[in-house]
């Protein structure tokens, strides 16, 4: 018999906050345990040989202490990082930064705008038409995940803790068809640019997920690209050697990130840079990719 969802609520909660636990005794005890859990195979951090695993010696041994880390993982201040490496022309024009939801002024916010904390994932408000917003209610939900000061912890992705707390007011990317443009998720190896995975169709439930090479071949290695038909491909964007370029010239300085990107009428919009997708322990990765990702990583 399955249980009650409020009896499955607090063994979700308690199993969280032995985790949270562990990683204010050590961030590594609580890798080494939640790894398996999450993974389903032991975690090798002295022969590491998955991306994933490579993902978590990182993140262990100098994600929490590298100051450029730290600044790019911060969505706000990513953006000075950006300018300095000459990709200016990437950034969404901001049109505010608030420290808390109390400093926002509402009435001055264009009509369409996306809000988010920058720190994170899904912490987003995307406004089409703010006169359509529930602006009381969109204030609660800023103020409960601006509470959340110590996500950091469910992961042990330490990286996070000494981010300032921002809210970051960007103007609204408007795509020719739906709500959202497509997302272009790059992942680059030491420098270097290799697969770009497409996230499209977030607006009507659960978005596809295709994998493309640099050449724009589709790549079967996850399992919405296995399971598209044959002979599927998708509009090669116009702009691929232009977001080609702009992830080799960011990601030049990390042996790991994921560069996002958006493309908005054939330009190309910077969204953040992920060096720990899903926290390092992806466990929608196919095994196969996540070792063959893991070879191409060299630390």
């Amino acid at each position: 018999m399955k249980e009650p969802e409020w009896i499955q609520h607090i063994h979700s909660s308690l199993y969280m906050a032995f985790f949270r636990t562990l990683t204010r005794i050590s961030p590594r005890l609580n890798t080494i345990m939640l790894f398996p859990r999450m993974k389903g195979y032991k975690l090798n951090l002295d022969n590491p040989q998955t991306l994933d695993e490579k993902i978590q010696k990182l993140k262990l041994e100098s994600y929490a202490t590298d100051p450029l880390i730290i600044q790019c993982a911060d969505k706000f201040a990513v953006r000075q990082y950006i300018k300095e490496r000459g990709c200016s022309d990437l950034l969404v024009p901001l049109i505010a930064a608030y420290d808390k939801v109390e400093d926002i002024n509402w009435e001055d916010l264009p009509q369409a705008f996306a809000m988010k904390w920058n720190f994170g994932s899904g912490f987003n408000i995307i406004c089409p038409d703010k006169s359509k917003l529930d602006i009381e209610a969109t204030k609660r939900k800023m103020k409960k995940w601006g509470k959340d000061t110590t996500c950091y912890l469910n992961f042990s992705e330490m990286h996070y803790k000494a981010m300032p707390r921002k809210i970051v007011v960007e103007e609204y990317l408007k795509p020719e068809h739906g709500v959202q443009p497509d997302d272009y998720k790059i992942y680059c190896f030491n420098g270097v640019p290799k697969y770009i995975l497409l996230c499209t169709g977030r607006e009507f439930g659960r978005p596809k997920f295709y994998f493309f090479d640099e050449n724009w071949t589709l790549a079967r290695i996850n399992r919405d690209s296995k399971a598209a038909p044959e002979g599927f491909t998708y509009p090669r964007p116009s702009c691929l050697d232009k977001l080609l370029e702009s992830a080799r010239t960011l990601s030049e300085p990390f042996k790991f990130v994921r560069a996002d990107f958006y493309v908005v009428n054939g330009k190309v919009y910077f969204g953040e840079l992920t060096f720990t997708p899903n926290a390092g322990i992806d466990n929608n990765r196919l095994r196969e990719t996540d070792l063959m990702f893991g070879k191409l990583l060299k630390l």
